[in-house]
């Protein structure tokens, strides 16, 4: 079952001592600024590790679809056996001044059968020109980081 993050987490800001980043939670981003960069996104950054801990960085395909973000790739890439073996994740987008960053962690749609499929193929032939199919990941955030005028307005959403 998919992480809905339509219901808003909790807001706050993100603790990096002496970066000047407010305490106050008054003007930090809404939600929905993630949620739009997060739709309208073309690549997303995704960030793995390899089971002797190497990094790896790749960007991918996805739809941001009900609140969640879902990618694939074939199963034999380096990242999608990262995922396999280590479902810990980092996704952001390429604009690094109008920042978008999740961590969380992954779950895989394989079922063919999946209600979700259809709607999630539909997603990837409205952005992209095609359907994608099985396999796809399902990224479920533990933290959100964005900002658009460092460290003015840097925000941090936790999930439950």
């Amino acid at each position: 079952m998919p992480h809905n993050t339509t219901n808003r987490p909790e807001v706050g800001r993100p603790h990096v001592p002496g970066y000047g980043i407010p305490s106050e939670v008054e003007g930090t981003l809404p939600w929905d600024y993630v949620v739009e960069r997060m739709t309208q996104a073309r690549n997303y950054w995704l960030a793995t590790a390899q089971l002797d801990g190497v990094p790896h960085a790749v960007p991918v395909w996805g739809v941001w679809v009900a609140g969640t973000l879902y990618f694939g790739g074939g199963p034999q890439t380096r990242w999608s056996r990262n995922l396999a073996a280590n479902p810990r994740v980092v996704v952001h987008l390429d604009d690094s001044e109008k920042a978008v960053i999740l961590e969380g962690t992954v779950t895989r749609i394989a079922d063919p059968d999946d209600p979700l499929v259809a709607r999630l193929d539909d997603a990837y032939e409205a952005k992209y020109a095609m359907r994608h199919g099985i396999p796809f990941w399902v990224l479920r955030p533990h933290k959100a980081f964005a900002w658009t005028r460092f460290p003015d307005d840097a925000t941090r959403w936790t999930f439950e």
